[in-house]
């Protein structure tokens, strides 16, 4: 058993998809090779770690994602790469679920998977307290899928595009160039529909890629869309995350039944 990978009283917790990123992004850095188990870079790899879980306000054992564990993680990566296995090894089985997702995602584009490794660095490199933006009230929603890039640039996602301020700003910049509040997916308008009570109600979604995001980075207007609720949600309820232009290209025509009982496709 990897140490720190399980969670019986008393142990540390499993690994989550920011920490596999960061320690995929190390293996790959130095695949085929490893790094010793006592080198720098294993050191600093567990020192960023016990970093992470002080930014999102964790608190846990000394022992927490030692140098060992670990090294002992970048064997578990091993059972995954053909490189490795070609050779007839195995590499170390018991690890933690998440660690196939995350190398079918990242290991065949080691340059989104080192920006994503740096992006999530910066966010918890502010100080040795919390760090990050307080956890979002929908952050553990089951209907709404984490990012690929993991919880720490999740956040920092919500975070912008949720921002009243921001919110605001760029509903005020959509009706000044005379464009209005419609969904930019799906063209639904909230004041058309439910007239006054709907009037200026739209939500907003960032729209730049997780991986690039950095902690007081300024956000531009024109990286924040506008979207209905239903969209919104459809672009957030699995990973990958879709893109404004993607959910708009698996829009169906639907049948919708007025109050009169009329009917029309929309």
């Amino acid at each position: 058993m990897t140490p720190g990978d399980d969670t019986p009283a008393g142990r540390n917790p499993p690994w989550s998809r920011d920490e596999l990123i960061l320690a995929l992004s190390l293996y790959i850095a130095h695949r085929p090779r490893l790094p010793s188990k006592g080198g720098p870079e294993v050191t600093a790899l567990s020192k960023v770690l016990n970093r992470l879980h002080r930014a999102g306000g964790e608190e846990g054992r000394p022992d927490l994602r030692n140098p060992a564990g670990c090294y002992m993680k970048l064997q578990n990566f091993r059972r995954f790469d053909p490189d490795y296995t070609a050779e007839g090894k195995k590499g170390l089985k018991a690890g933690n679920k998440e660690e196939g997702p995350v190398w079918d995602t990242f290991a065949a584009d080691p340059a989104r998977l080192h920006a994503t490794a740096k992006a999530i660095e910066a966010a918890i490199m502010g100080n040795e307290g919390p760090s990050l933006p307080a956890p979002d009230p929908g952050e553990d929603d089951p209907m709404e899928a984490e990012a690929p890039e993991g919880r720490v640039l999740t956040r920092l996602h919500r975070f912008r595009e949720r921002s009243r301020k921001l919110v605001e700003q760029r509903k005020a910049a959509a009706l000044k160039a005379g464009k209005g509040l419609a969904c930019e997916a799906c063209g639904f308008d909230f004041g058309a529909r439910y007239g006054q009570r709907g009037a200026g109600f739209i939500e907003c979604h960032h729209t730049r890629p997780v991986h690039t995001l950095r902690p007081g980075e300024t956000t531009r207007l024109s990286d924040l869309a506008l979207l209905c609720a239903n969209c919104h949600r459809m672009i957030h309820s699995a990973r990958p995350w879709l893109t404004v232009e993607e959910l708009r290209g698996a829009l169906l025509p639907v049948q919708l039944t007025e109050p009169n009982g009329a009917q029309g496709l929309r």
